[in-house]
């Protein structure tokens, strides 16, 4: 079976659109238009067009699309900070926080017109994110899958602890880990395909795939294509396969 699979997008609206048309080409030329499309996360932050991003996958979704959305650590932090703007991660390094020009999160409050200047009331910003932020946008972050896997593929966003079974998985590790996982080079059973670490192109380690190229820091979003444990990164001119 076809699936394809979406890296982070970070509230890049014009890449993802343009990722979704090399995938509808990549569907006509192959005749796999009930294929899943899995999206690995991080929809939020850093990007100018979060709010747009959201959105659309919620209307396709709905429009009978066969998307599927998976949680990741800046979608949590987006949705706990609507919780409790105190709430900081229990991953995030002491000296950050989700607003820190490094994380992004200031972004995703312009995108639904707040002003999230740290200089204001913190209080008077997080009562304008909540009149701001659509009910249906919290109830879509919060309903994400941490998962997705196949007989042969696992999607996850950051990926796993190697050696514990699926059941097993701590949400902390499958939207945070690296250090442990990404040094592994044991068969996790099933491939790996993840984001999360940025790296300089999609890249396939033999046992796991990363799909992150970089749509945060506005290098290009990944689109890839799956049929078992075959893999092809998808570009305007069509297929191109990914090798270990």
């Amino acid at each position: 079976m076809t699936f394809y699979a979406i890296g982070d997008i970070h509230g890049q609206y014009d890449m993802l659109r343009a990722a979704h048309d090399r995938i509808a080409a990549d569907r006509a030329r192959h005749a796999s238009t009930d294929a899943p499309v899995i999206h690995l996360g991080d929809l939020s932050d850093r990007g100018p067009d979060v709010r747009g991003v959201i959105q659309h996958l919620i209307d396709g979704i709905a429009a009978g699309e066969p998307w599927i959305v998976l949680k990741g650590n800046h979608d949590r932090m987006f949705s706990r900070y609507l919780t409790n703007w105190r709430h900081e991660d229990v991953r995030l390094r002491g000296d950050l926080h989700w607003r820190h020009p490094r994380l992004g999160g200031m972004t995703t409050l312009a995108s639904y017109d707040v002003d999230g200047d740290m200089n204001r009331d913190q209080n008077a910003v997080h009562a304008e994110a909540l009149a701001a932020v659509p009910e249906a946008h919290r109830a879509f972050l919060d309903s994400h899958p941490l998962t997705h896997a196949t007989d042969d593929l696992l999607f996850v966003h950051a990926g796993i602890r190697p050696g514990v079974p699926l059941e097993q998985q701590r949400e902390d590790d499958l939207v945070w880990i690296r250090d442990d996982f990404l040094p592994d080079r044991r068969d996790h059973g099933r491939l790996v395909v993840h984001g999360h670490t940025v790296v300089d192109a999609p890249e396939h380690m033999g046992n796991r795939v990363n799909l992150d190229s970089g749509a945060g820091f506005a290098h290009p979003l990944t689109a890839a294509v799956f049929e078992g444990r075959k893999v092809w990164v998808l570009t305007d001119k069509g297929r191109v396969p990914l090798q270990p």
